[in-house]
């Protein structure tokens, strides 16, 4: 049955596109316009409480009954574990993937993030102080990523949400003022994943 994807053309948004070509699953994108206000709307807000995008609704959950699913991380790890794809199933080879999901969530989305606010700022002084952090700790947040795939094919070991998760993010590197060149590690990988057929295809979805 056909997943209904509620989404807009984010980084969030490009995440849940890509699993879902390369899990598979059959989608239909039910775009939410954010530029006008539209992921407010009551009908939305049934299924995702924080009036944020990506939200899905699954007509084939758990046992066969209807569940809807908020949160593009959430959203990851319930496609997972409904396919068997991506995500692990020994504890042990599942830890790296939900510590660099996490990671994501948590860091790198949030700061590069705030670079986009900053930059589209007119006032000179808040754009120069905002600009001066948050392009700080991304750029710090790169390295660590430069890093972990100095020595790993993909962050979790083998493909995982994951990467997903960060290239939903990583994929607006020009926006936030970027040169993967400066992370050759991650450029590797950027590359790497851009020229997966699946991948290709969740980047090209009409998402809005």
């Amino acid at each position: 049955m056909t997943i209904e994807f509620h989404t807009w053309n984010t980084p969030n948004g490009r995440k849940i596109s890509v699993a879902l070509e390369e899990m598979g699953l059959p989608y239909k994108v039910i775009p939410v316009n954010i530029s006008k206000g539209e992921q407010m709307a009551p009908a939305f807000l049934e299924i995702s409480p924080n009036n944020k995008i990506p939200a899905i609704v699954d007509p084939d959950g758990p046992g066969g009954q209807r569940v809807s699913v908020f949160e593009s991380g959430a959203i990851l790890l319930y496609l997972g574990e409904k396919t068997g794809k991506f995500l692990p199933k020994p504890l042990i080879e599942r830890i790296p993937v939900l510590e660099w999901l996490m990671w994501q969530m948590g860091g790198f989305g949030p700061m590069p993030g705030q670079v986009h606010h900053f930059i589209a700022l007119e006032n000179e002084q808040e754009r120069a102080y905002g600009l001066k952090r948050f392009m700080a700790e991304t750029r710090r947040l790169y390295g660590v990523l430069d890093r972990r795939l100095a020595t790993h094919e993909f962050v979790a070991g083998e493909l995982s949400v994951a990467d997903f998760a960060i290239l939903g993010w990583a994929w607006r590197h020009p926006r936030h003022k970027v040169e993967l060149s400066d992370f050759p590690h991650v450029g590797r990988w950027y590359e790497a994943l851009m020229a997966r057929p699946a991948v290709k295809r969740g980047m090209e979805a009409k998402l809005d």
